[in-house]
Parts: structure tokens; sequence; C-alpha cells
């Protein structure tokens, strides 16, 4: 882009954009337009519109048409608002179309969630405001409570400080898809004109409604629902303490008053209880990262505790560490954790007679398929989706219309679960529970989760699981992204790690084949999206697929090996082989990445 067409495209943002600190960032580079640097930073932000994709909005805050600010969410809000005015022309007309926000603890949550209910007011959409920063499961649980016919939460997940995001949700309570993904998108679009009122015109008029405890206390009462063994747990709390991290999010207000009227002794780690959007203590909010569990596995091994237990900012992510036999931690993998709690689930649902007609439980393409052979132990169907939990919830919501097969759990990898129907997205509170009753039932029994663990390993074969990341920032990226995946698809990879690839799943074509027999493809029911599968000789999978919301590709080795017999050195044996396969073939991967440009 000419650095005429940037500075015009500032010109106009500065002109449109109502908050000063978003607007000031552009003038003081506008200002200093023919220094390098400013020059860089301008086109940066300028160089395109943050897209409104499938899901909302996500990206580094910040004034420009390439960032996340209060110019850029109104639109998308007005988009929305537009969608939802065709899609229900009956309540548009009646006036009775409601929207529910929530935020977490990100910077400019406040600003970003306040016009988000401003423009929906405006539109004549009722918004209900959470008054205060609330997970993303309650806001999917407060959509169908409230009867919304949308939702949106404020929030960049795991992302590092300087992002932000907006998520838009259906009157499901999950996440938007196809069809409305793509209407919703049109609309965005084609906003010429954003209509706003004041937040306090809103609340007198009733078009903004402050909400708060009321949908808390339904929020949890359901949590504590699902569980299974409400005697087991009076009866054997007080033996169990939990370290618990909310990593500077929204998770500790439901967390610790859900497990601590269950009677478990919780200890949250003082330095990450509140909620900060700098993140001060780690680089990165995600449990899915060894690092940000380090605070809360040093207070777990000073404590002695039973279990480490960790939340996302928006608390829809869980992650945890268990305590091996000489008391070192052990941090469990989202594949490990879902398998764990999938095993628990159903073994409950069947003991006590609550297992739906046709069970079915759901994953995501990259998921271990670790859980299908836990599945299998219970009879239960296991249906693959796309990667990213609104496709878990949109098979859920399928089910129930069709009434023929039933919700039994759902998971993905990235320490996302879903153990009740009542939310329609991962929840990393309803998790939190669920793995505090696992590991009291498991202990009745006179083991720790990792000796069952071990258990459903010698059962079930040995998986091991490898995740790859490199990130290719800025204007350069997405070409570096499309050319690696290109390569992948015209050159293909006949092997990895020393096995032959058997098939390849290419989920982009909806076709898989044997690279052996590339004419005879078969067609998956899948729709499209930009993931490359390659299945080997012994059951290992990788799966490759650029970010969608993050300037990265990632991979995914799911291997397996066989456990000959049920024994420990059986498993030993089983578990140095498949570390051997992934290290070769993390190497391999590596040499593809390191020599795109």
């Amino acid at each position: 882009m000419e650095e005429k067409e940037i500075l015009e495209r500032a010109k106009k943002y500065i002109a449109e954009e109502k908050d000063e600190s978003f607007r000031s960032e552009v003038e003081a580079l506008v200002a200093k337009k023919d220094d390098p640097e400013a020059k860089k930073e301008l086109e940066d932000r300028f160089y395109q519109s943050l897209e409104f994709g499938t899901g909302g909005l996500r990206g580094v805050m910040g004034g420009g048409t390439n960032r996340m600010n209060t110019l850029n969410i109104s639109k998308a809000t007005q988009g929305l608002a537009n969608y939802l005015i065709k899609a229900f022309p009956e309540e548009a007309k009646a006036g009775t179309l409601k929207a529910c926000i929530a935020y977490d603890s990100r910077h400019n949550h406040d600003k970003f969630s306040d016009i988000t209910a401003r423009v929906f007011a405006a539109n004549g959409i009722t918004a209900y405001l959470f008054t205060g920063l609330r997970p993303t499961p309650e806001l999917s649980f407060a959509i169908r409570t409230l009867g919304c016919q949308t939702g949106v939460v404020v929030t960049a997940s795991h992302n590092p400080k300087v992002y932000n995001g907006y998520k838009a949700y259906w009157n499901d309570g999950a996440q938007v898809v196809e069809p409305h993904d793509v209407g919703i998108i049109n609309e965005v679009n084609a906003v010429s004109e954003v209509k706003l009122i004041s937040k306090e015109e809103g609340v007198k008029s009733g078009k903004i409604v402050l909400i708060d405890k009321e949908l808390d206390d339904k929020f949890q009462a359901m949590v504590k629902s699902q569980l299974f063994r409400p005697e087991l747990i009076k009866e054997k709390a007080s033996s169990v303490k939990v370290v618990y991290t909310p990593l500077h999010g929204t998770g500790a207000m439901h967390v610790e008053k859900v497990l601590g009227d269950l009677g478990l002794k919780v200890i949250t780690v003082p330095e990450q209880r509140e909620p900060n959007g700098d993140f001060p203590t780690v680089e990165k909010p995600n449990p899915e990262e060894a690092p940000a569990l380090k605070l809360a596995v040093s207070l777990a091994e000073k404590e002695k505790a039973d279990v480490v237990m960790a939340t996302d900012p928006d608390a829809d992510r869980f992650g945890t560490a268990f305590p091996d036999k000489d008391g070192n931690f052990v941090l469990v993998s989202g594949n490990q954790m879902g398998a764990l709690l999938a095993d628990y689930v159903l073994l409950s649902k069947k003991e006590f007679n609550k297992m739906p007609a046709n069970p079915v439980l759901i994953r995501s393409i990259v998921t271990s398929p670790f859980v299908d052979a836990v599945a299998k132990v219970y009879d239960v169907k296991v249906k693959e989706c796309l990667t990213g939990f609104k496709w878990i919830a949109y098979d859920e919501g399928q089910m129930e219309k069709e009434g023929r097969e039933h919700y039994a759990f759902g998971l993905e990898e990235s320490y996302g679960y879903l153990v009740e129907t009542e939310t329609r997205d991962k929840d990393g509170v309803s998790a939190a529970a669920m793995c505090a009753e696992m590991t009291l039932y498991w202990a009745s029994k006179g083991k720790s989760l990792l000796d069952r663990l071990n258990d459903m390993y010698k059962q079930c074969g040995y998986f091991e699981d490898v995740s790859i990341s490199k990130y290719f920032p800025g204007i350069s990226g997405p070409g570096i992204m499309s050319g690696i995946m290109t390569k992948l698809r015209t050159e293909g990879l006949k092997t990895l790690g020393g096995k032959k690839v058997l098939k390849i799943r290419d989920v982009q074509q909806q076709v898989q084949f044997d690279p052996a027999n590339p004419d005879k493809k078969e067609a998956i029911p899948f729709p499209k999206s930009n993931v490359l599968q390659f299945f080997l000789d012994g059951g290992t999978i990788v799966s490759a697929r650029p970010s969608g919301t993050e300037p990265k590709i990632k991979f995914y080795v799911n291997s397996t090996v066989p456990v000959t017999a049920a024994t420990d050195e059986a498993l030993a044996a089983a578990k140095k082989e498949a570390g051997e396969l992934c290290a070769k073939i993390k190497s391999e991967i590596m040499a593809v990445l390191d020599a795109a440009k």
C-alpha cells in the first residue's frame, strides 16, 4: 500500500474515532510521518482493516484500522445489530430483541463493553451488561437463561497482554457459525453509519440493563448440579487441598465459591488472584504453557497440595498439575485431562444410569484419538469436528434438534472441556468442579489421577502429544504461512519420523486420499478449513493449521504406541518409543518451518 493511501486512511480514522486515547496515538504518528519508525508503525496499523472473522474480532489494541479499538468495535456491533434485525423481524418489530455482554480483565474492557451496549441500545436491542468481570462460560449460560438472540464477550482468551477481542454468540449460547457468521461479516463490511446513545440514556430508557448476582447464583448452582457424588464430596472434601490460579483473570469468583461450597480447601496463588490486564507475573496467561503455572506449582509443593488448577483470563480453559509419587508436580496436557474427564464422566453416567441413548462424545480433529479409545470402553460413539469449540457446540445443538443421538461429553486439546449442556462453550469452572470430584473419587479407590492415567494407557495404548508453533508477524507473515501450506499440499509428505504416510486429509479441499494413489479421493464431511492431516503407519497423526487469531502456524503431533502388557515396564517401553518418534517428527517439521521465508 502506498504511503499516500496509508496517510489518507489514518486521517479518516482520526476523523471517525471518538475515543481520545486511540485517536491521539494516530495523531502523534501522523505528526512524525517522515520518521522511519513512525512510518513503519503507521503502515502496520493501516495496511489492512482488522477483519471481522467467523468468530468476531481479535488483535493488538491501539488506534488504527488494523487494531482493536472503540471505532472497530462500534462498527462490528452495528453490523451484528443490522443482521439481528433482519434475522428476527418479529422480535425487532416488537422491540424484544436482546443481547448479553460480558468482559474479562484485559485493558479497555470497560470501553469496549460499554460501546457495544450503547450501539445495541441505539438500535432498539436491549443490552444486558454485566457490572463487572465475568467468565466466557457464564456469558453463554446467560444468553440461554435470559433468552437473548445474541451475546458478546470482550476477551482475547490466553493471548499476550497487548491483545483484546470481541467474540459473537447466537441465541443458542454458542459462538456464531454458518450461515450466521457469513451474514454478520457481510453486514459489518457494509456499515456506513453507526447508531450510538450514551450509557446513561440507555440505562434510563431500559435498553441497557445491568446484571450481576442473579446470573452468578444461577450459574454456580448449575455447575454444582452437574456433579455425580455429592455425598462423597461431603465426606472426603476436607482431605483434598487445591492450589488454584485464575492467572489475573475472571475465574476466582466462581472457582473459589463453587469449590469452597463443596467443602474443598482452596488456596489461591496470591500474586495472581486479582484481575490485572498487564498479567504481571506471566508472559502469556495461558494454562497450556508451563511458565504460567510456575507460581502455582511452587505454592502447591510448599503446601503439599493434591492438585494444581488454573483457568485462563476468561476462564473457559482449564489446566492442571498433579504430584507424582515423589511429590514432584507433573503438568497434565489438554489431551490427558480430556481423556481423564471423559473417562470419569462416562463411567459415572453409566453407573448412575444417566447415560443418554445413543451417546456421542465430540472432539476436534486435532485432539488426540486417546479419547476415542476411552469412549470405546463405554460404548460411546466419537464424532470429530473442526478446531474451535463452536463446532463442538454446533454438533451438540444439531443432535439436540434431531433427537437421534445425544451429547455425552466434548473436548479439544487446547484445554477446553464441556461436562454439561447448560452452556454452549468450553467451561473452565465446571471442569474445575468435576476435576475436584474426580480427584476425590479416585483417591477413595486408593489411586491418584496419574495412577488412573497410567491404567488407561495400559488398557488403551500409550499416546503422546507434541505441539509446534512458529510465529510469522508483520505484513509478510500471512504470505509465508500460505506458502508453507501450499508446499505441503503440492509436494506432500511421504514419510514422517520414519513412518509411512498412509492417508492425507485436506480439510480445505474437503477430501482425503492415499498419497500412493492421489487421484482416488474420498469426500469428508467437514466445512472448509485450512487444515492438513497426515495419518502415519502405526496410528500417529500429524496436523498442520495456521492460527485464525494469531500470526502463527501450528503443528500437532498425536503419536501412539501399543502397550504390550499391563505392566509398568511395558508402559515405560511404549513411552520411550513414542517420545523418540515425536522427537524425530518435531525435528523434521522445524526444518520445514525454518526454511520458510
